[in-house]
């Protein structure tokens, strides 16, 4: 389950910690106010066993912002997509969002204009194309790799497979990256993040790229990260 929450920035820019930096924050808090001790145990022990959260936002992207450069710009027709592909925790997200006026993201506050449910896509052939709309986290060891890296696809298979096992769906997965962003990097929260936006084409069961839809690619998506479009 996925929605599109509709927001206003009241300040015509961003500081760049703040666009990553308040979302894994923002999540929690939503949580939080509907379900105190499922949210502390998501936040300490991850989901079934696994460390993984299956938590998916993706940082305010805003319409029509004037660009400039080294400047990450604002305006009133601004996007949060947030999701999960654990009924249970999209209902809390979304039952959190009902009647809220505003949203605090770091140092800007966002007045919430709408929330929509998003249909999701037909994925009955077991195929889907993902666009991220933000850069796509993939880590081996201790190295981030990006689009075009030896390693790189295949640790991309490796968190698929592993989001399938959290979510007891099958496993068999096969990926093709179609296009790739710039390199891109961000520092939350003290810790360095590089990664960069892809187009993606992923054959697996039809319920396990649904759920990639809602959860996101890659790593660190409660962070805003492989939010796909």
């Amino acid at each position: 389950m996925r929605f599109r929450v509709a927001v206003a920035a009241s300040e015509p820019v961003m500081a760049w910690d703040d666009v990553h930096g308040p979302a894994r924050g923002v999540v929690y808090g939503l949580l939080r106010s509907q379900d105190p001790g499922l949210t502390a145990r998501i936040h300490d022990h991850g989901w079934a066993g696994h460390p993984l959260k299956p938590l998916g936002i993706s940082p305010p992207l805003f319409a029509g912002a004037k660009a400039r450069k080294g400047t990450y710009t604002t305006s009133a027709n601004g996007t949060i997509w947030l999701g999960s592909p654990i009924p249970q925790l999209a209902g809390l997200l979304l039952a959190a969002l009902a009647g809220r006026v505003t949203v605090d993201w770091g140092r800007i506050a966002l007045s919430v204009r709408g929330v929509q449910m998003e249909t999701t896509p037909d994925h009955s052939a077991g195929e889907g194309v993902f666009e991220s709309v933000s850069p796509i986290i993939v880590k081996h060891e201790d190295r981030y790799l990006l689009p075009g890296d030896r390693l790189y696809e295949e640790c991309q298979l490796r968190n698929l497979r592993h989001k399938a096992d959290v979510l007891k769906l099958p496993s068999e997965v096969e990926l093709e990256v179609l296009e790739a962003g710039p390199r891109r990097r961000f520092d939350v929260h003290g810790a360095m993040r590089i990664g960069a936006t892809a187009k993606i084409r992923v054959s697996a069961a039809p319920a396990l790229l649904d759920a990639v839809r809602d959860w996101g690619l890659g790593l660190y998506t409660v962070q805003g990260f492989g939010c796909v479009r």
